[in-house]
């Protein structure tokens, strides 16, 4: 019943009320994240698709000069990074809507997550090896 007295009809399916299911507030999280990404990689986007823009007839000294400077450096591994989160971030929807074989699921994710690891890895060493080296 509520405050008013009268009796609040629950809107759950009854297999979900058995099995204890329901809107466990979980995905709010995840949610926010791939807003925050998203925003994240507008603002880097625009700044790296200026930057690609800058250095379009550049020859190679002068491009990698510029991605040595050290605030280009951190725009450019921030890119890279929030990139490959986003990334993972939108794929696990996506596996977690489609893929209903629960091993399946878990091999992917796996999968998906180890490739966005080794390629930030990648990335982010290619941008410190031209960032470092005189």
């Amino acid at each position: 019943m509520n405050a008013k007295g009268s009796v609040v009809k629950d809107r759950r399916n009854p297999l979900k009320v058995a099995r204890g299911l329901g809107s466990s507030q979980s995905g709010v999280g995840h949610w926010w994240s791939q807003r925050v990404t998203a925003v994240a990689l507008v603002l880097l986007g625009v700044w790296f698709v200026a930057t690609v823009l800058c250095l379009l007839h550049a020859d190679y000294p002068t491009a990698r000069a510029a991605v040595a400077r050290p605030l280009n450096a951190l725009l450019l591994v921030a890119f890279v990074l929030t990139l490959f989160w986003h990334a993972v971030l939108g794929m696990q929807v996506v596996i977690e809507d489609y893929v209903h074989v629960r091993w399946k699921e878990v091999a992917l994710m796996v999968t998906i997550k180890f490739l966005a690891v080794l390629g930030a890895l990648a990335s982010v060493l290619a941008v410190l090896r031209i960032a470092l080296n005189p």
